[in-house]
């Protein structure tokens, strides 16, 4: 047992789940922040005698955290760690709590193609009465007719399962391994992506980006969409191939997409930038957002819950939550 540690928040990322930790801590401990790049003086030191690194990147060319008894990552992914670069005795853990936010974002997105409020808002405000009831052509669609496919059945996929069966969804699920849920009406090996892709009136990607999941959604995949079906991805962006995708939405080969992950990001040395190599915001077809999908108080809560959760448990000798191997 170990009633005090050295506690390192790394970066603007882990900056966010600082505030008010020590409230949900059982013993007093060292906390320091530290900036991204490491700049500052005493950083490098703080972060190589961190007995706890809370932070979503650890690469060759940082100093080596040589006392460290815990990496815990903020967020579910942690493509941005080296676990090479782990001591031998630091585990690495994240922490989730983000689902109930990108299923609702998910459902709104989708909910948004069916109930075209601001639509009738703004034409309304015009003296047209565009979507009257019993007008030619006013009809709508229902959300509750089509069938959603999920890429992937983890924390987000099984909660976004639920929501669809709220509304009356078809569900469908490609995974690794066999899915067996009463919330899911067929399950799809990810070797049988083409008959999964065929199958989907929307298809919200969840996986996380791996070797093995980098590129998985290619040419070949979207070919097999319907020509009116949505693809969303709230998982990581180079899951679909991103020329393949753009080419799809450019020749209208599938409805459209809504993509919250991307292919390139803000840093410090580039504080903006376009999200991809590829002009999509030229594309009528295409709902951009900032990687906003899982961002909400909640979210940031539940995770501080989650960290601090790790760090008593670390101290009481205790097995840990969400570590990966």
């Amino acid at each position: 047992m170990q009633s005090s540690l050295k506690i390192v928040f790394h970066g603007e990322n882990a900056a966010n789940f600082r505030t008010g930790i020590e409230s949900l801590l059982h013993h007093t401990h060292q906390i320091v922040s530290v900036s991204q790049a490491l700049l500052q003086a005493g950083e490098t030191e703080h972060f190589e005698t961190a007995d706890v690194l809370v932070g979503v990147q650890l690469s060759r060319d940082m100093p080596r955290p040589h006392k460290l008894q815990l990496l815990q990552a903020p967020a579910a992914g942690t493509d941005g760690i080296d676990r090479a670069c782990l001591p031998p005795q630091a585990l690495l853990a994240n922490c989730f709590g983000h689902e109930n936010a990108i299923a609702e974002y998910v459902m709104a997105a989708l909910l948004a193609r069916h109930v075209p409020l601001q639509a009738a808002d703004q034409a309304l405000r015009q003296g047209e009465w565009r979507f009257f009831a019993g007008s030619p052509g006013a009809l709508r669609t229902e959300l509750g007719s089509q069938t959603l496919g999920l890429m992937g059945f983890g924390h987000i996929a099984k909660t976004l399962a639920q929501r669809a069966k709220a509304f009356g969804m078809r569900v469908v699920v490609a995974n690794r391994s066999p899915v067996h849920s009463p919330d899911v009406d067929q399950s799809f090996k990810l070797a049988d992506l083409p008959a999964f892709m065929a199958a989907c009136d929307a298809v919200v990607v969840t996986l996380p980006l791996t070797d093995t999941t980098r590129g998985l959604v290619d040419a070949k995949a979207l070919a097999c969409m319907h020509p009116d079906a949505l693809i969303l991805n709230v998982g990581r962006g180079a899951v679909i191939d991103e020329h393949a995708l753009f080419e799809a939405l450019q020749q209208k080969s599938i409805g459209g997409a809504i993509i919250d992950t991307w292919y390139q990001y803000p840093n410090a040395e580039k504080p903006q930038c376009a999200p991809s190599q590829f002009d999509f915001a030229s594309l009528s077809n295409v709902l951009m957002t900032p990687h906003m999908s899982g961002w909400t108080e909640g979210t940031v809560q539940r995770r501080k819950q989650s960290i601090a959760e790790n760090i008593n448990r670390l101290c009481a000798g205790q097995g840990l939550l969400n570590v990966l191997t």
